[in-house]
């Protein structure tokens, strides 16, 4: 890679993958820009000092695919190289796993406070930023001209509930309980 800085986009403007140039608040680079927050969030879940290492393999993992969801949504052709790099084969994987995490967890029966341990609550912060990087993703397919591949918003949704199965296994091998929400 050449320099980090270009000085192009001093401007407000950035490029996306084709030709053109679009303002910095687009709407389309709100989306992917999200969704980078959301992997540098999970860098730092990954920094946790009692992530093991199924967890942290499990996060990186993710840290890929969001790179691959990141590039689908820098790409406003909807004939682009990345519109079907999102696979339906993705949102397979995450539900078998929310599937196995969930079995070894006690049933919720409360709505819980996000919190608990350091990694359980910097998954539930993951969490919080993986449901902002949907709503991005569904304002821009909802704006007129813009297309946005099916499986990202479905792969979002999906990828918020691991989160939160993963921040209560968090707790749970952390010996911490979740806390209860009391409500009213």
């Amino acid at each position: 890679m050449s320099k980090i800085y270009t000085k192009t986009g001093d401007d407000g403007t950035t490029g996306l993958l084709g030709p053109g140039r679009v303002s910095k608040h687009d709407r389309r680079i709100e989306a992917y820009g999200t969704v980078d927050e959301l992997n540098a969030v999970l860098g730092v879940a990954r920094s946790a000092p009692e992530i093991g290492p199924e967890l942290d393999r499990r996060l990186g993992r993710i840290q890929e695919e969001l790179f691959t969801v990141g590039a689908a949504l820098a790409d406003p052709d909807p004939e682009g190289p990345f519109h079907g790099a999102v696979a339906p084969a993705f949102i397979d994987r995450l539900e078998r796993e929310i599937d196995a995490v969930e079995a070894g967890l006690p049933p919720l029966e409360h709505f819980i406070l996000p919190g608990g341990s350091p990694a359980a609550s910097r998954l539930h912060l993951a969490r919080t930023v993986c449901r902002r990087a949907e709503r991005a993703v569904i304002a821009l397919r909802e704006t007129p001209g813009q297309s946005v591949p099916g499986p990202i918003v479905v792969y979002l949704n999906r990828l918020s509930d691991y989160l939160f199965v993963l921040a209560r296994a968090a707790n749970a091998e952390a010996g911490v309980a979740d806390v209860p929400w009391r409500g009213l």
